[in-house]
């Protein structure tokens, strides 16, 4: 298999489950150090990455805390010295449409799913100028385009960064920073299947009523965006940014 991420360092905020904890994975076979940013412990994941021949490290990190932000990539450069790319999969999708949306769960969203990324974004390109360039992909949502009714504070969330890597893209392009947006359509992560959980929802029966209304008649599974995100962060997509990917199995298209 060739490796196409080839000692590159890649960063990745909410690097502890989902889509981050296997994108991860598939970044070190690919021949990437990786370092995962995330509140949760994540030294098991860094044990799998050395164990595949490449390294890794661990940084606990709560990206609410700019403080933390700047730890983040702080310790990437010193163990790696240098940064070439940075996935943003941290996030947190509470439910509530806009009438029942209190201030404590709008600012967690926000500042988790936004602030976070905004100030982790702001790192990566600091660090990607000393290496002449790098690769930027944030996590996004079909609910940036349709603002559906239970994820008012989530949907706007992912919408402002739909906007900050369309300036990303822009504004650092003659830096050689490349910055997409990656749609993840819906996924029984350990979150998603966590919320529904409380809701009363086996995975079984989630399964079943995501499946109906999927064109493709199936939920999407954490490992089918690992291709898209490999691409991405490779030399094979140097003149891509700006660009909008849509994973969904045909969601909210």
């Amino acid at each position: 298999m060739e490796q196409v991420l080839k000692d590159k360092v890649v960063v990745i905020s909410g690097g502890a489950n989902g889509v981050g904890r296997d994108a991860a994975i598939e970044f070190a076979k690919n021949g990437a150090k990786v370092v995962i940013g995330d509140i949760n412990n994540a030294e098991q994941h860094i044990a799998k990455i050395k164990s595949l021949g490449s390294d890794g490290l661990y940084v606990h990190t709560d990206v609410r805390k700019v403080s933390d932000c700047k730890n983040l990539f702080a310790q990437a450069y010193e163990k790696f010295g240098k940064i070439d790319c940075f996935f943003n999969y941290s996030g947190v999708t509470p439910v509530s449409a806009l009438d029942t949306c209190d201030e404590e769960t709008f600012d967690a969203v926000m500042d988790t799913n936004f602030k976070g990324c905004f100030f982790c974004c702001q790192e990566a390109i600091k660090y990607m100028r000393m290496n002449g360039g790098g690769s930027i992909v944030l996590t996004g949502s079909p609910h940036a385009w349709g603002g559906d009714k239970d994820r008012c504070a989530y949907a706007c969330s992912k919408g402002v960064l739909r906007v900050l890597s369309s300036h990303i893209a822009q504004q650092y392009a003659c830096e050689h920073i490349r910055c997409n947006y990656l749609t993840l359509g819906w996924t029984p992560t350990e979150g998603e299947l966590a919320l529904r959980k409380a809701q009363g929802e086996t995975e079984e029966e989630l399964r079943k009523r995501a499946s109906a209304v999927i064109p493709m008649g199936r939920m999407c599974e954490t490992t089918d965006y690992l291709s898209s995100l490999v691409l991405m962060m490779s030399d094979s997509a140097s003149a891509m940014t700006g660009s909008v990917f849509r994973v969904t199995a045909g969601f909210y298209i």
